[in-house]
């Protein structure tokens, strides 16, 4: 296990300064996520952190030693790719042990990493076929296997899963998390997924535009977004927004709709202290509406809904919320009459405010 430390970090492609100023912290053990859309910088970050790509400011310290300008090979982390990448000929044991042959490790000892990787992926019954009579997912295994033989302090996973279809997805990741609780290792993953951001997760570092928006805890992210764009890229699908202004006044703080509806926003804490009249955005998730009052200081939500998506397990519902397209997430076996006009109800202390203009967490 080691730390990683990220110190003002900067990456630049010509003109386009593609990192901004980046820290961040990585505890030892730390399961570490870094989540965001395409050529947000994720991908750069994990590749400055492998020593592939120079940079133009800052410094990269791993297990307390600076390897900003040191060689991969000298910085103690083995990294599996988004691409399988194995060498076709080679057998599974042969790729296995390939990278440790060439650094001149004892047979022996190669004999033992090899024999070790292959039990905790359970893939030893695999060792002798190529790559060619693999699945998908046995190929994955074995890209993670050739890592894991290299007895590195932080392993690195360049969106690992993206290749495989729907159900392999879901069985490596519960794999890739099982072997996190088996080794203990410090473990950095890229990815676009927020599902596997959400259930890998120590921590999660949402980037956009190369910075990272926030970084907490998968439940912190999830409930308390620190801005519009956070809120909008964790949770599937994703949260409803609703223009308006706040209204503050004898009844307490409020949510003034475009159509005039006011709606109570008893029980929501701000983060600072709220203007009467201020262009704000409120964000609610389909899973925290009920069409069924559960609660005596809900609010009341007036939706014109339109269709039924079933899903299976639950339902979305969608419709409409003062003119802007709104979705609410029920139960599979509930039926709901559509098209109709009808008065749900949220939480507000569930919810979140955004400013419209700077899109942060009010």
């Amino acid at each position: 296990m080691a730390t990683v430390s990220i110190r003002n970090l900067e990456i630049d492609f010509g003109t386009v300064q593609v990192l901004k100023t980046l820290n961040l912290e990585i505890g030892e053990g730390e399961f570490i996520v870094l989540l965001g859309p395409s050529g947000c910088g994720k991908s750069t970050l994990l590749n400055a952190v492998a020593g592939l790509l120079d940079v133009t400011a800052g410094q990269i310290w791993i297990g307390g030693k600076n390897v900003t300008w040191e060689e991969p090979k000298d910085r103690g982390i083995g990294m599996v790719f988004q691409s399988y990448a194995l060498y076709p000929r080679m057998s599974v044991r042969g790729n296995l042990s390939f990278g440790l042959k060439m650094a001149r490790t004892p047979h022996e000892e190669i004999e033992k990493r090899v024999a070790k990787a292959s039990k905790i992926l359970q893939i030893e019954p695999l060792l002798e076929r190529k790559p060619a009579e693999l699945s998908g997912g046995q190929r994955q295994r074995v890209a993670i296997g050739r890592a894991l033989v290299r007895d590195v302090d932080v392993f690195l996973f360049d969106e690992p899963l993206s290749n495989l279809d729907a159900k392999l997805r879901t069985e490596l990741r519960v794999e890739i998390k099982r072997l996190h609780h088996e080794l203990g290792s410090t473990m950095i993953y890229v990815t676009h997924d927020q599902i596997e951001a959400l259930t890998l997760a120590d921590r999660i570092a949402v980037m956009n535009g190369g910075v990272i928006q926030q970084l907490a805890s998968p439940k912190e992210i999830y409930r308390r977004p620190v801005n519009r764009f956070v809120a909008g890229f964790v949770g599937s699908p994703g949260m409803n927004f609703v223009d308006g202004t706040l209204k503050m006044d004898a009844d307490g703080a409020g949510f003034l709709l475009s159509d005039g509806t006011r709606l109570s926003l008893a029980g929501y804490e701000f983060s600072g202290t709220p203007k009467d009249g201020q262009a704000a955005t409120l964000g609610i998730r389909p899973e925290q509406v009920d069409l069924v009052k559960t609660s005596e200081d809900a609010t009341v939500l007036p939706i014109k809904l339109t269709m039924l998506e079933p899903m299976g397990a639950d339902s979305l519902v969608w419709g409409h919320v003062s003119g802007t397209q709104f979705s609410v997430r029920i139960d599979g076996e509930d039926h709901v009459a559509t098209p109709a006009s009808v008065d749900a109800f949220f939480s507000p202390s569930q919810s979140s405010i955004f400013d419209k203009a700077s899109g942060a967490r009010l």
